[in-house]
C-alpha cells in the first residue's frame, strides 16, 4: 500500500477521531489545570512572547524540536537535553508536550537551564496536516525529535518533504502494541518507513520495529535514557528540603517509609489497607501517596478518611506542623516532578497501576535510587525491564495485595534484605549505561 494512500485514509479518520475525543481533552483541560489559550496553541496561535522566543534560538542545524507527550516522556527529554548542551551548547531547542501538567513541568525545568538560550516549551500542535505545517514554519528544526512511540502521520510527512531529519528516541514496542499495529499492517508500514532513524531500548524493540517498515539501516539499540543511571540521581538540594519536611511532620530518618508511586484509581485504597495492617506489628510505619494524577488529591482524601487514615496534602503542609497525633502518619504528594526525591527517602517501594489496571508504571527511578521495589501483576508496559530485574532479583513480583502484605512485613523485618533487593536492582540497570550519551551522538551526527 502507497504512503499517499495510508495518509489519506488518516485524514479521513482523523476528524472524527478527533471528535470523539474532544470532551474528554476538555474536561482533562479543565481538571489539570489548562488554559482556552493553550488549546489555541495547539492550532498554531501563538503569542507574540512565544513567536519571539523562538525567534531567538538561532537557526540551521543548531536548533531541535523534541516532542514529549506527558511527564514521563518529558523526564527522558531533559535528560537527553541536558547531555545535548553538554555536547553542543550552542543549541536551540524547542519543547512541545500534550498534558498541562507536562507543559508545567517542562516549563519549571526550562527556566533552569543555563546556557545561550533557554529552552521554548509549547503544547503540541494537533496533526492536522495545515496546524504541523504552520508549527515547522514557525520553529523551522533541522530535526524533529519523538521521544517513545509517538508518531504523526501528518507532521512526519510535512518534515521529510522540508528536508528535515526525523528521529524517535527511546523508542519501545510492547508485544501487544505490536499485535495491534500487525492488524494494520499495510496502512501501517508506509508511515514508520518515513523515519529516518529509531533509537531503541530494547533489542527485541529494534526487530518489532523493523517488521513495522522502519528501514533496519536506520535502526540502533541504544539503551533506555530512563534507565541510564547516569543523570538520575535526584537533586540532593531537593531531597535535604523534603527530609525537613518528614521531620517537621514528626517522621524521622529511623522510621520505615512506604512509598506508593504513581498510582491509579482504587489503588490508594486498596494499598492503604496493607499498610494499616502493617502497621499493626509495625506501629512506626509511615506511608507516602504519589498519585499518577495529581488532581485527585481531594478525592482519594476522601478514600482515605473511609480507611480511618487522616492524611495531609502536600500542597498544603504550610498549614500545617505535625502529622495528627492518631493513625497511620500519611503524607498524600499531590505535586509534579518531585516523585524522584521522595523515592530517594523511602524505605521501600510499591509501583502504581499493577494491580487493578493494565500495563503498570514505571518502576526505572526507584530501582536507580536502590530501593527495594515491589509491584502486581499488570506490568504489560515494562516486560523488558521487569525480565531483567527478575533476572538479577532486583524486585518483587507479587500476584495480589495478600502476597504484597506478606513481602512487605518481610522487608520491614530484614533491613540487609532491603538493602541487598535495591543494590541487586541498580545493578541490573547496568546494562542502560551510557543510553543518553549514545542517543546524543546519533542525533548530532551530521
Amino acid at each position: 500500500m502507497s504512503r499517499l494512500f495510508s495518509l489519506l485514509l488518516y485524514n479521513l479518520l482523523l476528524p472524527l477521531g478527533l471528535a470523539v475525543m474532544l470532551p474528554g481533552a476538555i474536561r482533562k483541560l479543565r481538571a489539570r489545570g489548562g488554559k482556552w489559550q493553550d488549546m489555541g496553541e495547539r492550532f498554531g496561535f501563538l503569542s507574540e512572547a512565544k513567536r519571539a522566543a523562538l525567534a531567538r534560538l538561532g537557526s540551521g542545524r543548531d536548533r531541535l524540536w523534541i516532542h514529549a507527550v506527558s511527564v514521563g516522556e518529558v523526564g527522558i527529554a531533559t535528560k537527553l537535553i541536558t547531555q545535548l548542551l553538554k555536547a553542543r551548547p550552542s543549541l536551540g531547542l524547542v519543547i512541545t508536550t500534550t498534558t498541562p501538567t507536562a507543559h508545567a513541568m517542562a516549563l519549571e525545568w526550562a527556566a533552569k537551564v543555563r546556557g545561550s538560550t533557554t529552552p521554548v516549551v509549547l503544547f503540541s500542535p494537533i496533526d492536522l496536516p495545515f496546524v504541523g505545517e504552520s508549527f515547522l514554519e514557525l520553529i523551522r528544526p533541522s530535526q524533529l525529535i519523538l521521544v517513545e512511540a509517538e508518531l504523526w502521520p501528518n507532521l512526519v510527512s510535512k518534515a521529510r518533504r522540508d528536508g528535515i531529519r526525523v528521529s524517535m528516541v527511546n523508542a519501545r514496542l510492547s508485544a501487544r502494541s505490536e499485535a495491534r499495529f500487525h492488524l494494520l499492517l499495510a496502512i501501517i508500514r508506509p508511515i514508520f518507513s518515513m523515519l529516518d532513524q529509531v533509537l531503541t531500548q530494547e533489542p527485541e524493540d529494534s526487530a518489532r520495529f523493523q517488521k513495522l517498515g522502519v528501514r533496519p539501516e536506520g535502526i540502533h539499540h541504544t539503551g533506555s535514557i530512563k534507565f541510564d543511571p547516569e543523570g538520575a540521581e535526584a537533586d540532593p538540594l531537593q531531597v535535604t528540603a523534603f527530609r525537613t519536611i518528614l521531620r517537621q511532620l514528626g517522621i524521622t530518618e529511623t522510621q520505615p517509609v512506604l512509598l506508593l508511586a504513581s498510582t491509579h484509581p482504587g489503588e490508594e485504597v486498596l494499598l492503604a489497607q496493607v499498610a494499616l495492617n502493617l502497621r499493626q506489628s509495625h506501629p512506626d510505619l509511615a506511608l507516602l501517596i504519589v498519585p499518577r494524577h495529581v488532581e485527585r488529591g481531594p478525592e482519594i482524601l476522601k478514600e482515605l478518611q473511609a480507611l480511618g487514615i487522616t492524611a495531609l496534602l502536600r500542597s498544603e503542609l504550610a498549614e500545617h506542623l505535625a502529622m495528627p497525633s492518631t493513625g497511620l502518619q500519611t503524607l498524600l504528594i499531590n505535586t509534579t516532578g518531585e516523585l524522584r526525591a521522595w523515592q530517594s527517602l523511602a524505605s521501600m517501594v510499591v509501583i502504581g497501576k499493577s494491580f487493578l489496571a493494565k500495563g503498570g508504571q514505571n518502576p526505572a527511578e526507584a530501582v536507580m535510587a536502590s530501593k527495594p521495589v515491589l509491584f502486581g501483576p499488570q506490568m504489560q508496559n515494562f516486560e523488558a525491564l521487569v525480565a531483567l530485574l527478575h533476572q538479577e532479583n532486583g524486585a518483587i513480583q507479587v500476584p495480589n495485595t495478600a502476597a504484597l502484605e506478606v513481602a512487605l512485613k518481610q522487608l520491614l523485618e530484614d533491613p540487609a534484605r532491603r538493602q541487598s533487593l535495591g543494590e541487586a536492582g541498580h545493578r541490573a540497570l547496568a546494562a542502560h549505561q551510557g543510553a543518553a550519551q549514545a542517543t546524543v551522538s546519533l542525533i548530532l551526527h551530521d
